[in-house]
C-alpha cells in the first residue's frame, strides 16, 4: 500500500511513511485508499486474542511493506509487557455503558498501545528502506506521549529520543515518569510555553533544511513519535475493532450493529483512529469528540470554523491542553473531497492567520459522523463523582471529560423514540487513575492533598484499587533530568544537535 501526503506531491510506501514521520511539504501521510475489513474476516477476528487483532489490522495497512508474520510476532513481543491478560479490557458499567480500559501497559496510559509497537515498525521499515544512519526521535508531549516513547524506544539500537515537554503543563506524576527515564539514548527537556508552543517547534525543526543537514553531517536523520507518524496512529485503530468484537463475543451485539463510541482528545489522533475503523467497515454511529476548557475542537464542531485566537487553559485533564490539533488535518483532507492545494491552504491560513473554516457541504459530513462537546472543571468532576457513587468505578481526569460528554451527547438525542435507543456507547479510557491521584481523589471525594504521593495513598483507601508499582517507585527515583529551555528554535535546536553529540545525558543525581 501506498501512503500519500495531505498537503500533496509526495507517494511512499509505508515503511517509507513510517521512516520519514512526516512530509517534506509539512503534511501528514495517509493512505491512498482505506483497506477494507469483511463480515467473514470479522469473524474470524471475533476468535483472536488482541495481540492477533492488532498484527491483523496493522497487516491491512502494512504486510506489503513489513510482513504479515513480523507483525504478529511484534504484536506478541509488544502487548505482553502489558498488565493482565487483555491489553486492552472492554468493562460494563451500566446497561449499554461500556468502558475501554487503555491504560495498563508500560506507562499507564494510552500511548502504550502503539509506542510499544512501533519501536519495532521504525526498525523493520530501515532495514526495508535500506536506512543506515541512526534515527533521531523527535516529539512534543502533552504528558503521555512523552513517557510511552522515551520507555518505547529506551536503548533500541541506532535510535536515540528526544522530548519537550510544556514547563508547568503537566501534571507532577507525568514529569516525575519522564525525567527519571533511563536509557543511554534518551533525553528531556521543559519548554516555557504551553503544548502548542512545543509542537509548533518540533515541526518547524522537521522542516528546517539547516537543522536536518547538521543531523546529516552527524549521521542522523529524524522521525517521529507523535500520532502525526502513521506509525503511531495504525496501531491505535486495532482496538477500536477489539472492543467491538467484544461486544460481539460478549453477546451484547450482532456482527453489524452499530456502535458509538466517546472519545476524550486533544491532538484528534484517537478519535481519527476510531474514523479511519470507520472507513474500514466497522460498524460505528457516531463518534463522539470530549474536550475539555480548551474547546478548540468542540467550537469546530460547532460551527465549522477552527480558530485558536482564544485564551489556553491549564486544567486537571492535562494531555487535553491542546488548542492545535494537528491529526485535524486528515480528516480535513478526507472531507474536502481529498483536496491536497485546499488542506495546505487551510493550514498555511492557520499559521498565519491563526483560523480557517469548511464549507456547509464538508460541516454536514461532519454533522452526520461526530458529535462534538466540552466539559468545564466542575462538569468533569461531577461526572467522574457520579459514576464513582453510583457503580463504585474510579476512572482518571480525562475519562471523565468523556464521561460529561456522553451525558451531553445522551440529553441532546430529541425523540422520545432516540432517547430508548439501545445502541452500546463505548467510552475510551485513556490514563490509570493513579497518574492524576490529586483531581481523581478530590472528584471523588472532596478531598483537596498538596502531594501526589499522599494522594496515591488517599485514593487507594477510598477506592480499593491497586496503584501501580512504577508510579508509586517514583518517589524514590532520583531526577535526572532537570534542562529548562526558552520557547526558542535556535536554543532548542542546538540542546538537540548537543544531545546527538553524547554531551548531555546526564547521570541521576542521589536521593536525598
Amino acid at each position: 500500500m501506498y501512503f500519500i501526503s495531505t498537503r500533496g506531491g509526495e507517494k511512499v510506501t509505508g515503511a517509507q511513511a513510517i521512516v520519514q514521520g512526516l512530509a517534506k511539504d509539512g503534511g501528514l501521510f495517509v493512505p491512498e485508499k482505506f483497506p477494507s475489513v469483511s463480515r467473514e474476516e470479522m469473524e474470524a477476528m471475533a476468535e483472536m486474542n488482541y495481540p492477533e487483532r492488532a498484527a491483523f489490522v496493522l497487516g491491512k495497512y502494512l504486510a506489503e511493506d513489513l510482513g504479515a508474520d513480523f507483525l504478529k510476532e511484534v504484536c506478541e513481543k509488544a502487548y505482553s509487557t502489558f498488565q493482565g491478560d487483555d491489553p486492552a479490557p472492554l468493562v460494563k458499567i451500566d446497561g449499554k455503558l461500556f468502558v475501554l480500559e487503555l491504560f495498563h501497559g508500560p506507562t499507564c496510559a494510552f500511548k502504550d498501545m502503539a509506542l510499544t509497537v512501533l519501536p519495532y515498525l521504525l526498525k523493520k521499515s530501515c532495514e526495508v528502506t535500506g536506512i543506515k544512519e541512526d534515527i533521531l526521535i523527535l516529539a512534543a508531549t502533552s504528558g503521555d506521549t512523552g513517557k510511552a516513547a522515551l520507555e518505547g524506544f529506551r536503548d533500541v539500537k541506532g535510535t536515540k529520543v528526544a522530548v519537550f515537554y510544556p514547563d508547568e503543563g503537566v501534571a507532577k506524576m507525568q514529569r516525575l515518569q519522564m525525567c527519571i527515564q533511563d536509557g543511554n539514548n534518551v533525553f528531556v527537556s521543559a519548554v516555557r510555553g504551553n503544548f502548542d508552543d512545543c509542537q509548533r517547534a518540533v515541526k518547524k525543526l522537521f522542516a528546517s533544511e539547516e537543522f536536518n543537514g547538521e543531523l546529516a553531517k552527524k549521521g542522523v536523520r529524524l522521525s517521529s513519535a507523535n500520532s502525526i507518524n502513521f506509525g503511531r496512529l495504525a496501531p491505535q485503530i486495532a482496538y477500536y475493532f477489539s472492543s467491538y468484537l467484544d461486544l460481539c463475543t460478549s453477546d451484547q451485539i450482532q456482527i453489524g450493529e452499530e456502535v458509538d463510541f466517546v472519545v476524550p482528545t486533544g491532538n484528534f489522533g484517537d478519535i481519527l483512529a476510531g474514523w479511519y475503523a470507520k472507513q474500514m467497515g466497522l460498524p460505528v454511529r457516531k463518534l463522539v469528540c470530549a474536550s475539555n476548557r480548551n474547546k478548540v475542537l468542540a467550537d469546530f464542531f460547532a460551527k465549522g470554523v477552527y480558530d485558536v485566537k482564544r485564551n489556553f487553559y491549564r486544567t486537571m485533564s492535562p494531555s487535553m491542553d491542546i488548542l492545535v490539533s494537528s491529526n485535524l488535518e486528515r480528516l480535513i483532507f478526507e472531507i474536502s473531497g481529498r483536496n491536497a492545494k485546499l488542506t495546505a491552504d487551510r493550514m498555511g491560513y492557520l499559521a498565519e492567520n491563526k483560523e480557517y473554516s469548511i464549507t456547509e457541504a464538508e460541516k454536514a459530513v461532519l454533522d452526520k459522523e461526530f458529535f462534538g462537546g466540552f466539559a468545564s472543571e466542575d462538569d468533569t468532576v461531577e461526572a467522574m463523582y457520579e459514576v464513582f457513587d453510583e457503580y463504585g468505578y474510579a476512572m482518571d481526569t480525562h475519562t471523565g471529560v468523556a464521561l460529561a460528554v456522553y451525558n451531553q451527547y445522551k440529553k441532546s438525542l430529541e425523540t422520545e423514540e432516540e432517547k430508548k435507543d439501545e445502541t452500546p456507547i463505548v467510552v475510551l479510557s485513556t490514563a490509570n487513575p493513579y497518574k492524576f491521584p490529586q483531581d481523581v481523589l478530590y472528584a471523588l471525594s472532596g478531598n483537596d492533598v498538596k502531594d501526589s504521593f499522599k494522594g496515591i495513598k488517599r485514593l487507594n483507601l477510598l477506592t480499593a484499587m491497586k496503584p501501580p508499582k512504577c508510579l508509586l517507585d517514583l518517589r524514590y527515583r532520583p531526577l535526572r533530568f532537570k534542562t529548562v529551555v526558552d520557547n526558542d528554535l535556535k536554543k532548542m535546536s542546538e540542546l538537540i544537535l548537543r544531545f546527538v553529540d553524547g554531551e548531555i545525558v546526564p547521570v541521576p543525581d542521589a536521593k536525598k
